[in-house]
């Protein structure tokens, strides 16, 4: 299954959904394959924690050989990573992803990622695959790429919306590009259930027939503390609340 988690605002928890989402399905025994595409490199940084700041192969140097003919063409596993977590693997991202944009899109290697990721196809259960927060040549690599998509919503007006823009956007590369995409749901993340705001916010969407997939992702310091210690929460603390509702959206997902 390739997963990607995808919202073109910033801050909603992109990279802690899926780095958690896919150290709980490593830590299930499923192999798992992250691969950042965006150039603040956050869920690399999560995922490796220091070694983040070492030169290593990873998503841009692969883009990079795509732009160059090559009697031998690198495997795709040449850009990928272990990382501390067993049966979690990384395609890791850097600053060098912004400096190739444009090349890339003008050269339209939109489908470059789809079909490495086939060639992996034997080698993980899943893949999830983590965006910058814009509709830009990664995104809609990693779209054309997926098989489902999540999208973070953090029950903000603002973002409630731009949803409907998002959605459009999504099966507009559904409709062009990748018949097999699927919007597996809404991932509401910072919520809190005794505040008035959110609860309106996302009961709107419900009402309206949007996907809206539970549990809701509570807010929670605990999160930053596992950001700053480059620990994933269930590698963290496995009896946190959080940790119980991540394994339960993890449960809950279709396929």
């Amino acid at each position: 299954m390739r997963r990607v988690v995808f919202n073109q605002k910033g801050g909603v928890g992109k990279s802690s959904i899926t780095s958690n989402l896919a150290a709980i399905a490593a830590a299930q025994g499923r192999r798992t394959l992250v691969v950042d595409l965006d150039p603040q490199a956050n869920t690399s940084r999560y995922l490796l924690g220091d070694a983040a700041d070492e030169p290593t192969p990873g998503a841009a140097e692969f883009f990079e050989t795509t732009l160059k003919f090559s009697v031998r063409t690198p495997k795709t596993s040449d850009f990928i990573v272990e990382t501390p977590w067993e049966n979690l693997h990384l395609m890791p991202a850097s600053a060098l992803l912004e400096e190739l944009h444009s090349k890339l899109e003008s050269r339209y290697k939109i489908y470059k990622l789809r079909d490495a990721l086939r060639e992996l196809a034997g080698d993980y259960d899943e893949v999830w695959i983590d965006t910058p927060p814009a509709l830009n040549f990664y995104t809609r690599s990693a779209l054309i790429a997926a098989e489902g998509c999540l999208i973070p919503f953090d029950c903000d007006e603002f973002a409630r919306r731009a949803l409907y823009g998002l959605l459009d956007s999504v099966k507009e590369i559904q409709a062009d590009h990748n018949e097999q995409l699927q919007i597996e749901g809404i991932v509401v993340n910072q919520f809190q259930p005794r505040a008035a705001l959110p609860q309106r916010t996302v009961q709107e969407l419900l009402d309206e027939g949007l996907p809206v997939l539970q549990p809701y992702l509570s807010a929670s310091v605990k999160m930053k503390e596992s950001h700053e210690l480059a620990r994933p929460m269930i590698h963290l603390d496995a009896r946190h609340k959080l940790t119980q509702e991540l394994l339960a959206l993890y449960a809950a997902l279709p396929g």
